[in-house]
C-alpha cells in the first residue's frame, strides 16, 4: 500500500509521515529526496547554473536552496523550468524505492500532490489540514515571515480543495498524541480495506 501524504505548507505533513513510520511505514520524504538526491545530481548542478547563474550555487557547488527560491517562486516561468528538471528525476527516484520493497507499506510526503496530478501514484491521499492561523505561526517559527509564507502558500492548492481532493483528511490542529491517535484509527480502517 502506498499512501500520499498531502497538505498546506505548515499544516504537518512530516509529522504525520513520522506517525505512520511508527506504524511499520516506510517514508519517503519528497522535500529530502529532492534535497539530498536530486539537487546533488551534477547535471542537475551544471543545468542549473547554466540556467540562472553561478549564484544559485555555493562555492562548494551545492545549491544554495534559498538563492533557487528567491529566483523560482516570484517567477512563474522560472518555477515551471525547475520542475521540468527536477520532478521526472524525483519519480525515478520514488519508482527505484517502490521496487526494492514492492510489498512494504509506504507513506510518501507529496507537498503538490494535487497541483501535479501526482494521484494514480498512490493507493489513497491524505490530506493533513490546519488552521490558517496554526499554519501560519508553524511557518513563522521555522523562521519564515508572514509575507514570504503567504507567498509560498499562495504557489499551492488551497487548502479547502485539497480536503476536498483527498481521501482522508488528519486535522492537525490539536497535540501530537490526537494526530497520531487519527493516524491509527486511519491504518486500522486501512486493513479492513486491504
Amino acid at each position: 500500500m502506498i499512501l500520499g501524504i498531502t497538505g498546506g505548507m505548515g499544516c504537518g505533513k512530516s509529522t504525520a509521515a513520522a506517525g505512520f513510520e511508527r506504524r511499520g511505514f516506510r517514508r519517503l520524504d519528497t522535500d529530502a529526496l529532492v534535497r539530498d538526491g536530486v539537487l546533488a545530481m551534477p547535471d542537475v548542478r551544471a543545468a542549473l547554473r547554466e540556467h540562472f547563474g553561478g549564484a544559485v550555487l555555493h562555492a562548494d557547488g551545492t545549491v544554495d536552496r534559498a538563492r533557487l527560491a528567491a529566483e523560482v517562486f516570484p517567477d512563474a516561468a522560472a518555477l515551471q523550468w525547475l520542475e521540468g528538471l527536477v520532478h521526472p528525476r524525483l519519480y525515478e527516484l520514488w519508482r527505484e524505492a517502490f521496487a526494492a520493497a514492492p510489498d512494504a507499506a509506504w507513506a510518501v510526503e507529496v507537498p503538490l500532490l494535487f497541483e501535479k496530478g501526482l494521484e494514480n501514484w498512490f493507493d489513497f491521499t491524505v490530506c493533513v489540514a490546519s488552521s490558517a492561523p496554526q499554519q501560519l505561526a508553524r511557518l513563522e517559527q521555522r523562521g519564515l515571515t508572514r509575507a514570504l509564507a503567504e507567498q509560498r502558500i499562495s504557489k499551492q492548492l488551497p487548502l479547502a480543495r485539497k480536503i476536498e481532493l483527498a481521501d482522508f483528511v488528519l486535522w492537525n490542529d490539536g497535540s501530537a498524541g490526537f494526530l497520531q491517535e487519527q493516524i491509527d484509527r486511519l491504518i486500522e480502517s486501512l486493513a479492513v480495506v486491504r
